[in-house]
């Protein structure tokens, strides 16, 4: 068996896992702000933002498919819609972004609360994948899998750390 700790390959894995979870603390932290502003910004801000940032698009094509889609995402978006999304985005930013510190600071419990914790995401995405058919949860929980695997890769990595720790003195 490998002593992961000391190779190559465990010091580049533990290196990939840390730029991961700074990627997913820079997602969370803009999944709190976007979960603030859909809380606080009116639809008719929204609607004229969505018709300013896109008319240029409808200029050149009318049948502009992110254009037409976006403009139809926010014609269509109830109260209680925007209100939910709010309180998921913020929500969903917020436990992330706890479980990312408490993996950074290498708090050993935290590592098999955030995998059942990314697993809930990850069948809920895939509930919602079967209503929306979106390739966006379906990359989103491509990702979360990959974290999966490397935190519990890492998790591995700083117990056998730790015991060789204990065992040396």
């Amino acid at each position: 068996m490998t002593d992961l700790n000391n190779s190559t390959y465990g010091k580049r894995l533990h290196l990939v896992f840390e730029w991961t979870l700074w990627l997913k603390a820079v997602f969370a932290l803009s999944e709190i702000l976007a979960g603030i502003a859909a809380y606080f910004v009116p639809q008719s801000f929204l609607l004229n933002w969505v018709l300013w940032v896109t008319k240029d698009e409808f200029a050149e094509d009318p049948h502009d498919l992110v254009a037409n889609f976006l403009l139809h995402a926010v014609q269509h978006m109830s109260v209680g819609t925007q209100k939910f999304a709010a309180v998921y985005l913020l929500g969903h930013g917020a436990v992330k972004l706890w479980l990312i510190v408490g993996l950074l600071r290498e708090r050993l419990w935290f590592f098999p609360v955030s995998i059942a914790v990314f697993g809930l995401f990850i069948a809920y995405q895939l509930y919602r994948y079967s209503f929306t058919h979106s390739i966006w949860l379906l990359l989103i929980t491509v990702l979360d899998v990959a974290v999966i695997a490397i935190t519990r890769q890492e998790y591995r990595y700083l117990l056998n750390k730790r015991r060789l720790r204990a065992l040396t003195g």
